[in-house]
């Protein structure tokens, strides 16, 4: 059982390794791209996520993910429907290369905010985000977990609410995620 697993998970790697993308070509197929997440993937519209400085192999799993149906958004699956294997390696090896530009915070929320994240809440069993994407938000690759730092709060909480409501599909640590939320 072992070796299969470490056969997987090799395979997984390798499959990664084998679509590694052209940070430069994936600029060139931004064009659409930028219409919501910016041109250099910092979102102005904080309904939309900010894909700059994300980990390049989430937003490769992302973009198949929205492709092959298993995460739900009619908008993102008509965007990555006509994605080439190569065409969504370049796009998420630019977004990944670009920097995260911080986004503002409501100032009366931000200690409240970081309590949260820092040290979860202890009554109602909610964990530190912390402890999953990182001290300080740039996440947790081995363990599939996003960078979450310099999101609109406005979307990062739509999708707190959208894991709470079952309605955001995902991959990965999709039931986690909606524990945590609920």
């Amino acid at each position: 059982m072992r070796g299969l697993l470490l056969a997987a998970g090799a395979t997984a790697l390798l499959t990664h390794a084998a679509i590694a993308g052209d940070a430069a070509a994936g600029q060139a197929k931004s064009v659409t791209c930028a219409a919501c997440h910016g041109a250099d993937g910092n979102s102005l519209v904080p309904d939309w996520p900010s894909l700059a400085g994300q980990h390049e192999s989430y937003l490769l799993d992302s973009l198949q993910a929205y492709k092959n149906g298993t995460r739900d958004n009619a908008v993102m699956a008509g965007q990555a429907m006509p994605l080439s294997d190569e065409d969504m390696a370049d796009l998420a090896a630019y977004y990944a290369s670009q920097v995260m530009a911080p986004k503002a915070a409501d100032p009366a929320l931000l200690a409240q905010g970081e309590r949260l994240y820092r040290g979860g809440v202890k009554d109602s069993g909610v964990p530190a985000c912390s402890a999953c994407h990182g001290p300080t938000g740039r996440g947790n690759i081995a363990a599939a977990c996003p960078s979450v730092a310099g999101q609109h709060a406005s979307y990062t909480a739509s999708q707190l609410v959208a894991y709470r409501s079952k309605q955001r599909k995902s991959y990965g640590n999709t039931q986690m995620m909606r524990n945590v939320a609920a």
